[in-house]
């Protein structure tokens, strides 16, 4: 219905953006990385999704068009709606969304705050013939079972998912245990 909204960024909230449109401003709920990225003042374009319910009407808003993409395709998953969706685009990329669906790797989706174990397995099979972008999963190889150890001892630390799984592709072999490749990936973070 909304297609995209350019504009002024008037006024940034905890998880939204206010988007000056000439009189009018509109609250354009968005990822928390686009939110950290954008200055009040700043001109903008966001790709929109126009989420309604009975009650109430969000306008959701993305950079690109691949995010809102997968926006809408993790909203055909059972049991997400539009929160858990954007939380979802928060925290991991669509090249990881699309690794952990493929591979099948559902343990890489409980890294989303709101998403157990049972959900992510739920999302994994739902999304597992709607990926568009099958080429993407070349961005990030699959994960190792000391290399998921990996990213969740790093993201404990404070690390966001991408970053820890960017330190962990292309570790050297011949690190093998636990404690070593987390002292490599550590180090590539700092």
């Amino acid at each position: 219905m909304i297609a995209h909204v350019q504009g002024i960024v008037v006024a940034k909230e905890d998880n939204h953006l206010s988007v000056s449109l000439g009189p009018i401003a509109l609250n354009v709920f968005v990822p928390s990385s686009l939110l950290a990225s954008v200055q009040v003042g700043e001109k903008i374009l966001l790709h929109t999704h126009l989420h309604i319910r009975e009650s109430e009407w969000s306008l959701f808003g993305f950079r690109e068009v691949e995010e809102r993409t997968f926006f809408r395709l993790l909203l055909d998953a059972p049991g997400v709606g539009p929160k858990l969706a954007l939380s979802a685009l928060s925290t991991l990329s669509p090249a990881a969304i699309t690794r952990a669906v493929q591979q099948e790797q559902p343990a890489l989706l409980t890294q989303v705050p709101g998403i157990g174990k049972k959900s992510a397995e739920r999302i994994v099979f739902a999304l597992k013939d709607k990926l568009p972008l099958r080429e993407a999963v070349t961005e990030l190889s699959p994960l190792a079972e000391v290399d998921m150890e990996v990213v969740e001892a790093l993201t404990t630390l404070g690390y966001s998912v991408l970053e820890a799984q960017r330190a962990v592709q292309g570790l050297p072999a011949d690190l093998t245990t636990l404690e070593d490749r987390l002292r490599a990936a550590l180090s590539r973070l700092a």
